[in-house]
């Protein structure tokens, strides 16, 4: 039978656009592989914003080689930011790939699957195929008991804002927002395919425009009287379109997820020039005010980029004693790397020690405040969607909160996969905290977010770890 492995790098973007191929190639017949010696066709779905993603795509791209050696009816495929920006330079330097997608040729990518297809029901290739050594790799759209429940619906493409640090304009171009009906019908579906959480995707979520004039705000609404849905997340937005209307209308959703995400990237009004992020840090705190006065008690997250050119010591000092103030639940923290074809690259960097001791010095602010802020969940019962096993121990399950909080929980001794997924809310009594989340116990199950729980048979005592 056909298969299809797609390993994805990068953004939330890309992961809808992976559940999109992944769509695509089952209505046309493939399987979705778990290791990409099984499949017939490999698609590396890539990321250019960071030099270290795009390194490890390349890094990928010549380990896959051997899947061509062994069989070369096998096809790997590249998509996604990279291959838009470097699709001349791939086929140049990586000529075993067999095709290279941009981010505006899925539906191109999707009519080529369903064209090779045949190709693959008369021809299994090399028997030597399954001698391969495992090549590793995280494979995604992968269907197991809980894939289902949570789901991405794209809202827009592309960002007109062109900070001279991004590189996504120049690969996914600029605005193009979806017609809401278009969205609404996206997210009917996944609910009735059993979706309980739905996050609305887009490169500045909020700035989102309706060919017929409704805004970011109508939409969650909109989107929120459909039947069915429980919660509703969105990412990522843009300071300077959180107006008060939007925050007012948020404000009045009963399944949007307590967690904004805000992105800062610096405190100092000279570097936000610099990287024309349209706003200052006056106006962010005006937005953050906001926030804070309609959404009482939410999570507020951010982005802060360190060692951008030009950032002096005095603009760095800036924003440490900011985020020391905020105390931001959680921050993603990124030393500044330069992108080709951005105008940030083309200016004097900072040397690369000093950009380490500054992200250094941020780390452990920023490590404070999020542990503090999963400490006030110590000894609370908060509920959670269920994501499955724990990657790192087969013998607990891994939870997010609704306000994105990973937690960490023995398996109960009444666990099975199919009750599970049927009432996949669980109530955890929080017993540690810690930088990356938190551990507890499950003591209930839930059908719904605002159902009465279950109370679940407790984890069996370790008594070798006693």
């Amino acid at each position: 039978m056909a298969s299809i492995y797609i390993e994805t790098f990068g953004c939330q973007m890309n992961e809808a656009d992976s559940q999109y191929i992944a769509r695509r190639a089952a209505s046309a017949g493939y399987a979705i592989a778990a290791q990409p010696q099984e499949a017939s066709v490999v698609v590396l779905n890539t990321c250019t914003v960071r030099e270290s993603a795009e390194r490890r795509a390349y890094g990928r791209m010549a380990h896959l080689k051997v899947l061509k050696t062994v069989n070369p009816t096998v096809k790997l495929v590249v998509t996604g930011c990279l291959a838009e920006q470097d699709r001349t330079r791939m086929q140049r330097t990586v000529p075993h790939i067999d095709a290279v997608f941009g981010t505006g040729e899925l539906t191109r990518l999707g009519d080529a699957l369903v064209a090779w297809r045949p190709n693959f029901e008369e021809s299994h290739g090399s028997e030597e195929r399954v001698l391969l050594e495992p090549l590793g790799g995280a494979a995604d759209c992968i269907t197991d008991e809980f894939s289902h429940l949570r789901a991405f619906v794209t809202v827009q493409r592309g960002c007109s804002y062109y900070c001279t640090f991004c590189i996504v304009p120049h690969v996914r171009g600029r605005f193009d927002h979806r017609p809401m009906d278009d969205i609404l019908s996206d997210v009917r579906e996944k609910v009735m395919l059993g979706a309980r959480e739905v996050m609305l995707v887009g490169q500045t979520v909020n700035s989102y425009q309706d060919p017929l004039g409704a805004d970011f705000g109508t939409l969650a609404r909109s989107v929120c009287a459909l039947p069915g849905l429980e919660r509703l997340s969105f990412i990522s937005p843009h300071p300077k379109d959180f107006s008060e209307k939007i925050v007012r209308d948020l404000a009045a959703i009963p399944q949007l997820n307590p967690r904004i995400h805000l992105p800062l990237q610096a405190a100092s009004d000279s570097v936000l020039r610099r990287m024309n992020r349209k706003y200052t840090l006056a106006q962010y705190a005006e937005k953050l005010a906001l926030i804070r006065m309609y959404l009482p008690g939410w999570a507020v997250t951010t982005d802060i980029i360190v060692g951008f050119p030009g950032e002096t010591d005095q603009d760095f000092a800036q924003t440490l004693a900011f985020c020391e103030q905020t105390q931001f639940a959680q921050a993603f923290m990124f030393i500044y790397s330069a992108r080709r074809g951005t105008p940030a690259a083309k200016w004097e960097q900072v040397p690369g020690a000093v950009a380490a001791a500054r992200f250094k010095c941020l780390a452990e602010v920023q490590n404070a405040a999020t542990l503090a802020y999963h400490q006030r969940k110590v000894g609370t019962s908060v509920r959670a969607l269920i994501v499955g096993p724990s990657k790192k121990d087969r013998a607990k399950l891994a939870l997010k909160t609704p306000d994105n909080v990973t937690v960490i929980a023995p398996m109960p001794a009444d666990f099975d996969p199919r009750l599970y997924a049927a009432t996949p809310w669980l109530d955890i009594k929080v017993e540690g905290a810690h930088v990356w989340g938190c551990d507890g116990a499950i003591t209930h199950r839930a059908g719904r977010y605002d159902d009465d729980g279950t109370p679940v048979r407790a984890a069996a005592l370790d008594l070798i770890a006693l």
